[in-house]
C-alpha cells in the first residue's frame, strides 16, 4: 500500500488521517483472528464473511492511501503491513480451510502446501506487481476456496485445480490489477463491486438453494477478468503499455 517516508509532511490532522488509513489496513489482521476462531468452531459462513470483508478492506485501502498521501505523511511501511495481512487472508487461512472444511480430505491434504509455498515465493518477488498488473497468478486462494465450497467438485478436481493454479504463479503472465489497470477501469471496478456483493451473499449462505446458481452466474465477472487480463498481457509484452 505505502512505503515509509523519510521526511513526514502535512498538518497534524493530515498525519492523523494517515495513521487512520494504516489502522484501517490493520483491521484485516483483526478479521484474521475472527477467521481463525471460525475455523476452530467449524463455522464456514463466518469464516467466509470475515474473509470477504478483509478482501474489501484490501481492495480499498490503497485508494485511501493515495487519496490522503499516506506515504508522505507518516514514517511507516504500510506496504509491508498490507503484505502481511494479504498473505494471511489470501493464502494461509484459505490453505487451512481447504483441509478444515473437507475440500482436501484424506490423501489429498498435502496439496494445501502448494498454494502456501507458491505464494510465499510470489510475495517475495519485486516483479510480482507492475503499475498496471499482477505478474503470475495472483494469490486469490480465498476466492478459489469460496467457489469450491459452494460448487463442491470432487476432491481430485479440487486438488488438480490448486496444483495448476500454484504452477501458474510462476508463469509470467500479466493479470488485471483492478484498482490500477487503466483500460476499462470504471467498468471493472463497478462490476467488481456487484460481483463482490454476490460473493458475500453466497459466502454467508453457502447452503441456500440459490447459492450455487448465483455462484455460477458470478463467474461471468471472472470470465471478464481473465479476458481483460489476456488483452493486457498482450499489450504489455508487445510494448504497447
Amino acid at each position: 500500500m505505502t512505503e515509509p517516508s523519510q521526511m513526514p509532511t502535512g498538518t497534524p490532522a493530515q498525519r492523523l488521517i494517515a495513521w487512520g488509513v494504516h489502522l484501517y489496513t490493520a483491521m484485516g489482521l483483526v478479521l484474521a483472528l475472527v477467521q481463525l476462531d471460525a475455523l476452530h468452531q467449524g463455522d464456514l459462513p463466518r469464516f467466509l464473511g470475515a474473509n470477504l470483508i478483509a478482501v474489501f478492506i484490501d481492495g480499498s485501502d490503497g485508494t485511501l492511501a493515495r487519496r490522503f498521501k499516506v506515504r508522505e505523511r507518516v514514517p511507516f511501511d504500510g506496504a509491508l503491513l498490507d503484505n502481511i495481512a494479504d498473505y494471511i487472508t489470501y493464502v494461509l487461512l484459505p490453505a487451512v480451510a481447504f483441509v478444515a472444511f473437507g475440500l482436501l480430505p484424506g490423501e489429498w491434504r498435502w496439496v494445501a502446501v502448494a498454494p502456501v509455498l507458491a505464494s510465499a515465493y510470489q510475495f517475495c518477488q519485486d516483479i510480482a506487481k507492475t503499475e498496471q498488473s499482477f505478474v503470475g497468478f495472483p494469490s486469490y486462494w480465498n476466492l478459489v476456496l469460496l467457489y469450491l465450497v459452494v460448487l463442491q467438485p470432487p476432491a481430485a478436481v479440487t486438488a488438480g485445480l490448486l496444483l495448476v493454479l500454484s504452477a501458474l504463479v510462476f508463469v509470467p503472465w500479466h493479470y488485471v490489477y483492478p484498482s490500477k489497470t487503466k483500460k476499462f477501469r470504471p467498468f471493472t471496478v463497478v462490476s467488481g463491486l456487484v460481483w463482490f456483493f454476490a460473493c458475500l451473499a453466497f459466502g454467508l449462505f453457502p447452503d441456500a438453494p440459490w447459492a450455487r446458481p448465483l455462484a455460477w452466474a458470478s463467474l461471468s465477472y471472472i470470465g471478464w477478468y481473465l479476458g481483460l487480463s489476456g488483452w493486457l498481457h498482450l499489450q504489455i509484452t508487445r510494448g504497447r503499455l
